[in-house]
């Protein structure tokens, strides 16, 4: 290997848990030609390698670090990029970006002008990225939420001013020059020569950002609209100087209106699109806007005014009325109504005292509240979803890398119609020159890729943007793919279909009495986290029952506990765990369980001395909507599958209680991912809904993981789809408004194929020779511009959408 061109980095990684894991890592990189030197920190969780770029890839490094079990992880960040105008710059940015050694993804969004890099900051640094992207031609005004995004911001807007009014004096201009030709008054000049001056300046004030942009462009080796522009454009202009003043051409070629016209119609065009692509990110901009820049904090019992980046966990924070809460945290002192609207989509201001929790960029509204700070910076729920927001909105479906494909093959072939239209009218047809000069024109002026390349990210970023205001956070554009594709539904029962707050109904005593049932039941359980054990706990507590110390607690997933209690041995669990220990249930007491599982309720059986001592009956009722939600499943074509671990008795009673046909019972934690197998095994496009947590394995199986968060964890790492409320009624918004976006996608795609397909034949004259219709490259131009903004304009009404399945949170459930 080169020393010279050697490159020392420490490179992140998590999923590590000891030594061994160290050298399996070094082992897996160690290996790649190119890599002198790999060594593992464990404390650190990270890796120091020396290695050639030239002969070694960052990606390949990735590659091999996940081959062998583990992930690495590099920094994100998001510039915002000006001057880009159509699809092939977008492929420009991406390939100059991925072409840095470090930078190990590169994703870039037209519709919204920024770049979402994954980078290592020891290679490659933020200042060398912003240069390479001048490099290529372009601007990198400034890091997504830093005060530098504040510049982007006003060159946008001076931009769009720079373009209406360049567009306002070309329309002015081209009336101009068509009236005085329409006129000929009586001049001192011959009006061909009139027309080169009036036209000369303020033709070269409007093409100018045409043609510096296409300059730049081949000064990369890129083909990009700009180059096709400035070509058809200029073609028109030179056609027009010389047959004013007769080198080659005669003054037949004299249109000087069509020349500023069409430049005019291309500036209004690439106006109205900017315009639409600024409404798109919309949605991340409002939440962006509720993190205030400077909060008040009480320190050494003072109250200073600090910039958001000083506050630190357990600061003390005053939020007054009308102020944003800064941070997440607990309410010490005060109460007042807070507006969680922005974030969580809850319309109604929610009350908050002491102990409660806020979130940061609510909305004090009626009191003063003085808060604990527990999440600050990028660990808030905010940032979370702006982060989560801005990912998704970055990401590409399959049907968007498809249109990337049929971009990059573009131009070359739209260029070969514009020569063959000039050939074969001229020299085949014998057609005259003006008017294989006019299809000429034409064809490089309609062509539009721009509407290939908007059609499907300006539907994303603003279906995901609407999905955020909802309260349905998308992770990115495959999951929503994903999601207008599924078949069935599968629903973990506990905290999802029912409200996964348990509670005991009934104590059950056959040996021993009620007190000692319920204590020595509450006493093992004590150590557990289980929401049933919980339960007990809390009756325990309700009753005066004693709750004494457990010895010798131990777990048998899915099936129980056990434990000594005044060196009484206790077993608590379902009939499976009774019968691996070969406890009898006497025939007795089997009437009060089947009584209390036939009215739904979980039955937890307590042994004690290896003896049956009573059950304890335990009932967790639907979340009100429950109901409701399922039905719309249905009523959307889905099969719905509820998956519990209660028995099959139980489980069928509360499935038909939810409308549910079809029932898995009997399933153990360990065994849901597994059951989502089988089912996608049978041919089913599954999504599986749970908490998130518990329920992570199937989350990752399922095509589709929708976790319910309940506001309080929007960063559930195995949910394609996390919902900010919890309630099943979102689940089933989230899967109509990705049918949704992905319809409008579709639609977007299919008018932007049958625009081009339409367009550039007659445009290079095919109805000519049938109906005498001729192209005029100003109606091509004004057509080119129409195509861009339809297509971001039908992206735009995604803003407006309602998923049907929220106005069934009214229905009650039955």
């Amino acid at each position: 290997m080169d020393g010279q061109n050697a490159i020392t980095a420490d490179l992140g990684i998590s999923g590590m848990h000891c030594a061994t894991c160290a050298g399996t890592i070094e082992k897996a990189v160690g290996v790649l030609d190119g890599v002198s030197h790999a060594s593992v920190n464990p404390a650190s969780e990270k890796l120091r390698i020396t290695f050639d770029p030239n002969q070694v890839t960052i990606q390949s490094i990735e590659d091999a670090i996940k081959k062998a079990g583990f992930d690495p992880v590099p920094e994100k960040l998001t510039l915002r990029i000006s001057g880009m105008t159509c699809a092939m710059c977008v492929q420009a940015i991406e390939k100059t970006l991925k072409s840095l050694p470090g930078v190990s993804a590169a994703s870039v969004n037209l519709g919204t002008g920024q770049a979402h890099l994954a980078f290592y900051p020891d290679i490659q640094t933020v200042d060398s990225i912003r240069q390479a992207v001048r490099d290529a031609g372009y601007q990198a005004t400034g890091l997504e939420g830093d005060d530098a995004s504040g510049l982007y911001e006003e060159e946008a807007a001076r931009d769009l001013r720079n373009k209406l009014h360049r567009s306002i004096i070309g329309f002015a201009v081209s009336a101009l020059l068509m009236l005085l030709m329409h006129l000929q008054p009586p001049l001192p000049l011959p009006m061909p020569v009139l027309l080169f001056l009036i036209t000369t300046p303020f033709f070269l004030y409007l093409a100018y950002p045409i043609v510096f942009a296409a300059v730049r462009s081949l000064r990369h080796g890129i083909l990009d609209m700009d180059v096709m522009y400035s070509l058809g454009i200029g073609t028109a202009y030179v056609a027009s100087v010389f047959g004013t003043f007769g080198i080659f051409l005669s003054a037949d070629f004299i249109f000087f209106e069509t020349a500023v016209m069409l430049t005019a119609f291309l500036t209004l065009g690439r106006y109205l699109e900017a315009r639409a692509k600024g409404k798109a990110g919309e949605a991340i901009r409002a939440l962006i806007s509720l993190q205030p820049k400077k909060a008040i904090v009480i320190r050494e019992k003072t109250e200073i005014e600090v910039p958001l980046e000083e506050i630190v966990p357990y600061d003390l924070v005053v939020v007054r009325p009308g102020e944003a809460v800064p941070v997440d945290g607990v309410v010490m002192d005060g109460e007042s109504h807070v507006d969680e609207s922005m974030v969580t989509g809850e319309p109604i201001p929610v009350f908050k005292s002491r102990d409660a929790t806020v979130i940061g960029g609510t909305i004090s509204t009626t009191g003063v509240l003085t808060v604990c700070a527990t999440r600050v910076g990028s660990d808030t729920v905010l940032a979370r979803i702006i982060r989560m927001v801005g990912e998704a909105q970055a990401s590409r479906p399959k049907v968007q890398r498809i249109a990337d494909r049929v971009v990059s093959y573009f131009i070359p072939v739209v260029l070969s119609i514009a020569v063959f239209a000039f050939l074969f009218w001229y020299f085949i047809a014998g057609s005259p020159l003006l008017f294989a000069v006019t299809a000429l024109i034409a064809v490089l002026v309609v062509a539009c890729p721009c509407a290939l390349g908007l059609a499907t990210p300006t539907a994303i970023t603003v279906g995901v943007g609407r999905g955020a205001e909802l309260g349905i956070l998308i992770r990115n554009g495959e999951v929503l793919e994903r999601s207008g594709t599924i078949t069935t539904v599968a629903i973990d029962k506990t905290g999802t279909l029912t409200a996964g707050r348990p509670v005991v109904t009934d104590t059950i005593p056959y040996s021993c009495t009620e007190e000692e049932l319920l204590s020595s039941a509450a006493s093992v359980e004590k150590q557990s986290l289980h929401p049933l054990g919980m339960a007990i706990m809390h009756e325990a507590e309700r009753r005066g029952a004693p709750i004494q110390e457990a010895t010798g607690f131990e777990t048998f997933g899915g099936l129980g506990i056990s434990g000594s209690v005044n060196g009484v041995p206790v077993l608590i669990g379902n009939r499976a765990l009774f019968d691996s220990r070969s406890i009898q249930i006497p025939k007795s007491a089997l009437g009060a369980i089947v009584r209390s599982e036939t009215d739904g309720k979980t039955v937890v059986l307590v042994a004690m001395n290896r003896g049956y001592a009573g059950c304890i009956a335990i009932t967790d009722p639907l979340k009100p909507t429950s109901a409701a939600a399922v039905s719309v499943f249905q009523d959307m074509g889905l099969q719905v599958v509820m998956i519990t671990g209660d028995n099959q008795h139980t489980a069928q009673v509360i499935g038909e209680r939810a409308g549910i046909r079809r029932i898995l019972a009997g399933v153990l934690p360990g065994e849901k991912a597994g059951e989502v197998s089988r089912l996608q095994e049978q041919g089913e496009v599954v999504a599986f809904i749970g908490d998130g947590i518990n329920d992570a394995p199937a989350l990752a199986q399922a095509d589709v993981g929708i976790a319910i968060s309940g506001g309080t964890d929007v960063a559930v790492e195995s949910g394609g789809v996390v919902l900010i409320h919890d309630d099943l009624i979102d689940a089933a918004a989230a899967i109509q408004l990705a049918r949704k976006v992905m319809g409008r996608i579709r639609g977007n795609l299919f008018w932007a194929f049958f625009y081009n397909i339409l367009l550039i034949p007659i445009a290079a004259g095919l109805l000519t020779p049938f109906f005498g219709v001729t192209f005029r490259p100003e109606y091509a131009g004004l057509a080119m511009a129409l195509s861009s903004v339809t297509i971001v304009s039908l992206s735009l009404l995604l803003r407006g959408y309602n998923p049907p399945a929220l106005q069934a949170r009214e229905i009650p459930d039955q």
